[in-house]
């Protein structure tokens, strides 16, 4: 029966509508419109053939007809060696393989990476959402799982971000990235994020999202210590729009790297769809050919699992499983993965956790490549699938599941003091520079502040032009460090100095890296995951003082103190 003809309706389905779920989106499969999640009934059948040494047919598709996307993926992005025979095996066999515990993750990798696209997702659509879970915990590069935050605010306050940085540092956030509201403001943003983020725990890695020239430049002075919104898509039209080609992105990837500092891709899946260019494939397989070019690209990592366009999937059957899809498929391919959980996802709470426990559960290189660590209405990433409102919440996740999900709790009063003294040292940097000043009242405002709207206004115009002249006077991350040396913020300057000397050496260029607070790289190379069932691999029990953070928080009552 027609809803429209029922005159009179059911009380419990007119009382369910008016759930938050009903405020999400959600379609009926469209493959022609690449609106499937995988396994689409035009994508291409997996197959590969090589003569002398070089790719003659990818994917049933012949070289003459390869397009920009398909030529640099044969050149560079598959393991040739390998891959006819690979080719030859049967997916099921290799999906049995990555759940498996008895097989390690080493002998996995050296099939993965001599695949083809379709061969990858064919692997991928053997497995259910619990297997998907299983294998991402084998598949991890790094041993020890971390997640990242988004440090942000809508008026480009940088007393806040500041203090927000330390506050996120404290917490155990080992990677931080803002954006900016208004373009310009970007310098400062940046500034503001490292000096926070080094005041609260030295060895946080930051950055700053912004157009690609912008970020380089910004990593160039100093200013920030890694880059991930480098994107790559999946269709060769989108590809070629403009000056964006493979090769164009394997080059600046290439700057980075020789100027020491970290970096990633980011792809996702659905962004093909919202931009009209998906060949009628499915997003999974066009995600897959992300995947690939950032292989082939040798970078260290990749940002995927829907990110800004997570509404996509998420509105198609079987969708969010694709998700974690394609993250498993990033690590397939042995790249550091940055899960995603990065967008406001749901207006359910229950569909948002949902989202996150994949990851959560299993554990990735970064769980979050955003949790926001302000509450949502001062994100300006749009919005996190968690926010700072979550942080409690969160904590008890880790908790009732004994998961290092990568932060912990911690008290007030610390909080207080290092959010305190990032103001301050912000302060004394502006000074210094000649920058627009910071007021005592600010920086009392931003200790204790929870949003924007806690903190006086400040001039946004002095800002942004003061923003372009620091930039036209050559500023660096040296200024930065002699003006905190100078104003009695020595252990600030010292890890900042740190920061730009880690830049020179350049031994966190490598896959899954992070700092500790002593500045020690821990990555895929030296804290690589050994998991292989029950007593192996990342185990919070046998990481003492991570489980006693975690399992001490705050508000737990403590029985044998109890006051009666």
């Amino acid at each position: 029966m027609e809803r429209s003809s029922i005159l009179k309706r059911q009380k419990r389905f007119e009382e369910l509508e008016k759930r938050p779920i009903h405020e999400d989106g959600f379609i009926k499969e469209w493959p022609d419109e690449g609106l499937v999640a995988m396994m689409g009934p035009n994508d291409p059948k997996p197959s590969i053939k090589i003569e002398n040494g070089v790719v003659t047919e990818l994917d049933g598709k012949k070289r003459a007809d390869f397009d920009l996307i398909d030529l640099y993926i044969a050149k560079y992005g598959i393991k040739l060696e390998n891959a006819e025979k690979v080719m030859a095996m049967d997916s099921t066999q290799i999906a049995h393989m990555l759940v498996d515990p008895n097989v390690s993750r080493k002998d996995i990798i050296a099939i993965t990476t001599a695949m083809t696209p379709a061969k990858a997702e064919e692997v991928i659509s053997k497995l259910n959402f619990g297997e998907m879970i299983m294998a991402t915990q084998k598949m991890r590069p790094r041993r020890t799982p971390a997640t990242q935050s988004h440090v942000t605010n809508i008026r480009d306050n940088p007393v806040l971000i500041a203090a927000d940085a330390a506050d996120a540092a404290l917490r155990g956030f080992p990677e931080q990235e803002t954006t900016t509201a208004v373009a310009r403001y970007a310098p400062l943003n940046a500034i503001s994020l490292m000096v926070g983020a080094q005041t609260g725990r030295p060895g946080v890695l930051t950055q700053c999202s912004v157009e690609e020239a912008t970020e380089l430049n910004l990593g160039m002075r100093g200013f920030t210590g890694y880059a991930e919104t480098i994107s790559v898509y999946g269709t060769d039209r989108v590809f070629t729009d403009g000056d964006d080609t493979p090769w164009s992105k394997g080059f600046l990837a290439s700057c980075y790297a020789s100027r020491g500092l970290k970096m990633r891709f980011t792809s996702g899946s659905g962004s093909e769809a919202m931009m009209g260019y998906t060949e009628g494939k499915s997003m999974l397989y066009l995600e897959a050919r992300c995947i690939f070019i950032t292989k082939a690209s040798g970078v260290q990592g990749l940002q995927n699992g829907g990110v800004s366009c997570i509404g996509i999937p998420g509105s198609v059957p079987s969708g969010i499983r694709s998700v974690m899809g394609e993250n498993l498929l990033c690590m397939m391919l042995d790249l550091e993965c940055a899960s995603g959980n990065d967008q406001a996802f749901s207006h359910s709470d229950m569909r948002r956790t949902e989202r996150l426990l994949g990851q959560f559960i299993a554990g990735t290189d970064y769980v979050s490549s955003g949790y926001s660590s302000t509450p949502n209405y001062d994100n300006t990433f749009a919005g996190s699938n968690t926010d700072a409102m979550d942080y409690d919440d969160y904590y008890i996740m880790e908790r009732d599941l004994m998961i290092n999900g990568g932060i912990h709790p911690v008290s007030e009063e610390e909080v207080i003091k290092g959010r305190n003294k990032a103001a301050r040292a912000l302060q004394a940097v502006f000074d210094e520079l000649g920058l627009p000043k910071i007021t005592d009242e600010e920086v009392e405002a931003a200790t204790y502040a929870n949003t924007s709207k806690d903190m006086p206004e400040r001039n946004m115009v002095e800002d942004m032009k003061a923003a372009q002249e620091l930039l036209d006077r050559g500023v660096t991350a040296v200024d930065i460090i002699k003006a905190l040396y100078t104003r009695g913020f020595k252990d600030v300057a010292e890890a900042v100095l740190n920061l730009q000397k880690q830049k020179v050496c350049g031994d966190f260029l490598q896959t899954s890296s992070i700092f500790d607070k002593d500045w020690n790289i821990i990555s895929a190379v030296n804290d690589a995951n050994d998991y292989q069932g029950p007593g192996t691999g990342y185990r919070l029990d046998e990481d003492k003082e991570e489980w006693e953070r975690i399992k001490n928080v705050p508000f737990a009552i403590d029985p044998g103190n109890m006051k009666f």
